[in-house]
């Protein structure tokens, strides 16, 4: 008997569990206000920034590509899988930590710059825990998932049930995925982190509010990874 893989599974569906509850309650006031600010601003600004995520995006996935080592995990255990990519994590963590102090130090001008540099710290990782996790990321299907697992992660409570969903039937839903709804990525995305990182902006404060936002977004992502990886490996329960 698998015993690692059983208890495995059983955190997958705790997992799905904690997924499907509702946000607190200031966090679905947060929502309610953001979305409402977003129906204010007019459309071709939304096109501007979701056309500006879009290409940012889209360069960190090509440059992570290259850069990311492949079959990480080849002939691993799913333990092993697991503990290499925990490693991968610390390294990703303190990368982002050191990153949100540094531009959060910097005010205004340099928080502003924190935006494109964690997003492609959080993107490289997602490359590592597909190499990991036996999955190849130069396939646009396989980044096609890397961009839901991300969406996944940060995104509001109805946009996470439908993301989980696609994610838990990933083999057939992937058949009739063409492109991601970039408008709606970005929205998600900017909502989910405003609150987190509007403090990193304050002078005096923004070093370790940049740094303790940074990991804890970091973790948040390491985590939904994880186990957007486990379930597509661990479809079923484990033989005994």
């Amino acid at each position: 008997m698998n015993e690692y893989e059983l208890r495995v599974y059983d955190e997958i569906i705790e997992w799905k569990r904690k997924l499907k509850k509702r946000s607190n309650m200031l966090a679905r006031a947060s929502k309610r206000v953001q979305s409402k600010v977003n129906e204010m601003i007019p459309e071709k600004v939304h096109q501007v920034m979701t056309d500006a995520i879009k290409n940012m995006v889209k360069a960190t996935l090509t440059g992570s590509n290259y850069t990311t080592k492949r079959n990480q995990g080849s002939g691993l255990t799913l333990q092993q899988k697991d503990e290499l990519l925990t490693e991968k994590l610390t390294s990703y963590r303190k990368t982002a930590m050191v990153e949100g102090a540094g531009t959060g130090a910097g005010g205004l001008f340099l928080g502003l710059a924190d935006f494109p540099l964690l997003l492609s710290i959080k993107m490289k990782f997602l490359f590592e825990a597909a190499s990991i996790y036996g999955y190849d990321s130069s396939s646009y299907e396989e980044r096609l998932f890397i961009l839901h697992v991300f969406q996944l992660a940060f995104s509001s409570d109805q946009k996470r049930q439908e993301t989980l969903a696609i994610i838990d039937d990933w083999e057939s839903r992937k058949q009739v995925l063409i492109e991601m709804d970039w408008k709606e990525f970005q929205q998600e995305y900017r909502d989910y982190i405003d609150l987190v990182k509007m403090a990193q902006l304050v002078p005096g404060i923004g070093a370790v509010v940049g740094a303790y936002a940074n990991y804890n977004l970091l973790d948040q992502l390491g985590e939904t990874a994880r186990n957007a990886y486990r379930l597509r490996l661990l479809k079923t329960p484990p033989l005994s």
